[in-house]
């Protein structure tokens, strides 16, 4: 898909069953690397190319992102038929553990708890992953609960909240040989 507006541009491509390949250029490297680990840990391929007024201010480029990507997430998904649409993750990383659990069943809602008292890595602004993480939600349709159950080195606690938001997708869109039709009582998701 593409997304051009006043502030951003930005082209970008993913695959549920991909082999965790990334090809991200957003012009913020802290958010390509959490972006990387992403693609690599849940298994989806991510292709993101992005520019925007990042002289202004980071904000529209990221949440753009996470647009772009909860778009592609639910274009991908289509029906949802025969996934998981569940799925639960811990992952730790040195100091740090996070936990993301996530249900693709259609309803947005975005939980997200942050330990790391740190705003900033270099010049990022840290609570601009919330925005991301708020864009990316509503537009995959998912329902997301992350926290960040502790951790003093904050890259070290964001790296593992996005590892634990890999794992828990990588799950719940897995296919579920199972499961014949939409994954909800109601017969629709």
């Amino acid at each position: 898909m593409r997304r051009i507006t006043r502030e951003t541009r930005i082209t970008a491509a993913i695959n549920l069953d991909g082999g965790g390949i990334a090809r991200i250029s957003s012009g913020i490297p802290f958010l390509d690397h959490m972006l990387s680990l992403f693609a690599r840990h849940s298994l989806i391929d991510v292709s993101l190319k992005a520019g925007g007024d990042l002289e202004v201010d980071l904000h529209h480029t990221v949440e753009d992102i996470g647009l772009c990507l909860g778009t592609l997430i639910n274009k991908a998904l289509g029906n949802r038929r025969g996934i998981r649409r569940y799925g639960s993750a811990y992952a730790p990383m040195d100091d740090a553990l996070s936990r993301a659990v996530v249900d693709l069943g259609g309803r947005p809602f975005l939980v997200c708890q942050v330990a790391s008292k740190r705003r900033k890595i270099l010049d990022f602004d840290l609570g601009l992953i919330g925005e991301f993480l708020q864009a990316l939600s509503i537009q995959a349709r998912m329902n997301l609960h992350l926290a960040q159950l502790y951790g003093r080195e904050p890259h070290h606690a964001y790296e593992s909240m996005f590892k634990a938001l890999a794992l828990a997708m990588r799950a719940a869109v897995a296919r579920d040989t199972r499961e014949k039709g939409v994954p909800s009582s109601k017969g629709v998701l």
